[in-house]
């Protein structure tokens, strides 16, 4: 068995719905080549979010990116045995520049999973799986190892309705279409967002989540 199909056996074997690679230029400390991991949510959890987030939402939001995670060192311990090197990004973490808040991690799983063919990006900046939509996390690691990659478009799977720009209740989804090479702040404004979530939901996993957006995208609702 080659080494990529050992990845996506591990990966699916212990939960992961769906993985793509992609060769990068921008990798950190060098490592050119992406996978990237999608775990899809609880449909019933977000199905419960209504106006506000819920604890269970909170709850199963931390577990999931904490299982992202394990997937992330699980791949990365069996490149690292057949001798190459790896580094897995955070599933949800961000850095700070020079002291200020960024709302942005070391990379973004976005971009890595829009340029492995997993899918698109909507209005509410959100990352659009071709098959469970907004409903999903996604976790991305590196590595020296020469994976097999494809050039993919970005897969058109918003389609341009304003239902989560009118839900959104910081009013922080602009309303704009994603075309490819836009910055986030174009889509959304991340400060908004966080302002809200910890002025209204601080009761609520502590302001740091909300999912309202998640709930109303019409892609890939369970019929």
């Amino acid at each position: 068995m080659n080494i990529q199909d050992e990845i996506k056996e591990l990966l699916f074997n212990n939960g992961a719905a769906d993985t793509g690679f992609a060769k990068v230029s921008d990798g950190p400390e060098g490592l050119p080549f992406a996978i990237s991991v999608v775990v899809p949510l609880s449909d019933a959890v977000i199905d419960e979010i209504d106006d506000a987030p819920t604890p269970s939402y909170f709850h199963h939001y931390r577990t999931v990116n904490a299982y992202i995670d394990r997937l992330l060192l699980q791949t990365g311990l069996l490149l690292q045995r057949r001798g190459y090197r790896y580094l897995p990004v955070p599933s949800s973490q961000s850095i700070p520049s020079d002291g200020v808040r960024t709302h942005m991690g070391r990379y973004s799983h976005k971009k890595a999973a829009v340029l492995s063919g997993l899918g698109g990006i909507g209005k509410s900046a959100l990352f659009l799986h071709r098959t469970y939509g907004t409903r999903v996390r996604l976790g991305t690691l590196f590595t020296d190892c020469p994976l097999p990659v494809e050039d993919h478009s970005p897969l058109p799977l918003c389609n341009g309705c304003d239902l989560c720009v009118n839900a959104c209740p910081s009013g922080a989804i602009q309303g704009v279409m994603w075309t490819p090479g836009m910055e986030r702040r174009e889509l959304f404004d991340a400060d908004t967002c966080n302002n809200y979530m910890r002025e209204h939901f601080m009761k609520i996993g502590r302001g740091s989540v909300c999912g309202i957006c998640i709930k109303v995208c019409p892609r890939n609702q369970p019929k």
